[in-house]
């Protein structure tokens, strides 16, 4: 289980950091203040700083908090939208990143990852790429770039190479006491914005005695760095299916499982799928059908921008297999379910053809007709005949790269924000949690809330929020 319950839930964190306590910017509604708590209080083991801290204060002596109305913990793309829409609402925050500013996008991708829409698309609306062309797919360290003068152009309060260990509720009074790498802070709120790419999540399938390398796909940086050899990928959406394409390039024999996946076409009729999702409302799910969990979302950026079809990658030399579901004695045992996952992906891609279609009949689009979408490529040997075994050492594999996704790890999260199964509990980022936040995690509002272009408008509705909760305080009766 990724998490236990609310008791259970804390666990230490470990590992090196950036040095502490760059106050990378300052917003004028961000000043804190210092705020005094007693000995007595200190002097009850129970209380969370001494029990992070080893505090043993003399009776009757204090300890200087920092105090601050509003906590944002993260400073990706989820950070930087948030500091901005609570500065325009002059809410005081204050904003901490254990690493630096859109660390995930320089330090845990790989070498030639691109953003998974177009420049034009993949922006917050008040800063437009100045060196990018609008229809360009931004490498990762342009990415982190752009967050970075973003944070900058706001003046955003953000303290880089801070980690927050543990967040409780005050007892007795109103707010939040935070537990940091750096000192305590109280705050009347906190927001929960580290975003979906939280822990690396594999299943335990080959035990780490095979005799094969295995790593995550947050691990991945570029062919070079896995052992000589056959390399199985595993894991058909957006980062599955670029590293195996990457790899199968560098001339690397390759096999790819994937199991059930979402293929929309990258472009159509003169417009990236961003538009499509647009002006379709797909973004907001509202006419769409039900989507499972757990489904692949095989669409990128890679290579200047292709529809993501497994057909093609099979016929560039890459063996495609079903889902991975066990392994025994050197051999990977695959389901028999490739056909069909192939087939269910094509009928994603179709309902997006026929959707775009009748709108620009519907609406008088003159946008040119594309009929060689709707021909698809003939089916190669390893959907007709699909491989159900596969014999690690004879088919000469070396590595296992498991691009299997994420979990979320809020171990320091010591609130009652989450359901009976550990998930944050919450509608649209309000949490249960009364002064708890979360934001930039998938489908928190819709479809498009991991996405840079969803996670600002969700950051401007928990502001509103905050915004809101903070003039019902602050009545008094006349």
């Amino acid at each position: 289980m990724p998490f236990a319950n609310l008791e259970g839930r804390r666990r230490k964190n470990g590992g090196a950091r950036e040095a502490p306590g760059d106050l990378f910017g300052f917003s004028e509604v961000s000043p804190s203040k210092m705020l005094v708590i007693s000995g007595a209080d200190l002097e009850h083991t129970s209380h969370p700083m001494n029990r992070l801290f080893n505090l043993s204060p003399l009776s009757g002596s204090n300890m200087s908090v920092e105090a601050i109305d509003t906590l944002v913990i993260g400073a990706g793309q989820s950070g930087i939208a948030m500091s901005e829409h609570l500065t325009q609402m002059n809410v005081p925050h204050i904003v901490l990143e254990r690493k630096r500013v859109a660390e995930r996008w320089r330090s845990e991708r790989w070498d030639s990852l691109v953003a998974n829409g177009p420049a034009w698309h993949d922006r917050f609306p008040n800063l437009e790429f100045d060196d990018v062309g609008p229809d360009v797919f931004p490498p990762k360290e342009r990415m982190a770039q752009y967050f970075e003068d973003y944070a900058k152009m706001i003046k955003a309060p953000v303290r880089t190479g801070v980690e927050v260990r543990h967040v409780k509720r005050c007892e007795n009074r109103p707010g939040f006491i935070i537990a940091t790498s750096e000192g305590v802070i109280e705050a009347q709120r906190v927001v929960a914005a580290t975003g979906p790419f939280q822990v690396p999540q594999y299943p335990n399938i080959v035990p780490a005695d095979a005799g094969i390398q295995q790593l995550h796909s947050s691990a991945y940086k570029n062919p070079g760095q896995l052992e000589d050899g056959a390399v199985l990928v595993v894991g058909g959406g957006a980062s599955g299916s670029q590293i195996a394409e990457e790899l199968r390039a560098s001339g690397r024999t390759v096999y790819l499982s994937i199991g059930e996946h979402y293929r929309p076409p990258r472009s159509y009729r003169d417009r990236d799928y961003v538009w499509w999702l647009g002006v379709l409302g797909k973004w907001d799910e509202i006419k769409i059908k039900p989507k499972k969990k757990h489904v692949a979302f095989a669409v990128s950026g890679y290579d200047g921008g292709k529809t993501m079809d497994f057909r093609r990658l099979a016929h560039s030399g890459i063996t495609v297999l079903g889902l991975t579901k066990g392994y025994e004695n050197g051999v990977l045992h695959i389901a028999d379910d490739l056909a069909a996952n192939i087939a269910e992906g094509d009928e994603a891609y179709f309902d997006v053809l026929r959707d775009a279609d009748a709108y620009v009949e519907r609406n008088g689009l003159d946008l040119p007709p594309e009929p060689e979408a709707w021909n698809l490529l003939d089916n190669p040997a390893c959907i007709v005949q699909p491989i159900l075994q596969l014999d690690l050492a004879k088919a000469g594999v070396k590595t296992i790269l498991w691009a299997t996704g994420f979990k979320f790890d809020f171990s320091w999260l010591d609130v009652d924000a989450f359901d009976e199964n550990g998930m944050p509990f919450h509608k649209r980022g309000i949490s249960a949690e009364t002064g708890v936040y979360f934001l930039g995690l998938p489908e928190l509002t819709n479809r498009a809330s991991s996405f840079i272009y969803g996670v600002w408008h969700d950051a401007k509705y928990i502001a509103d929020h905050i915004a809101l909760q903070r003039s019902y305080l602050a009545y008094q009766k006349a």
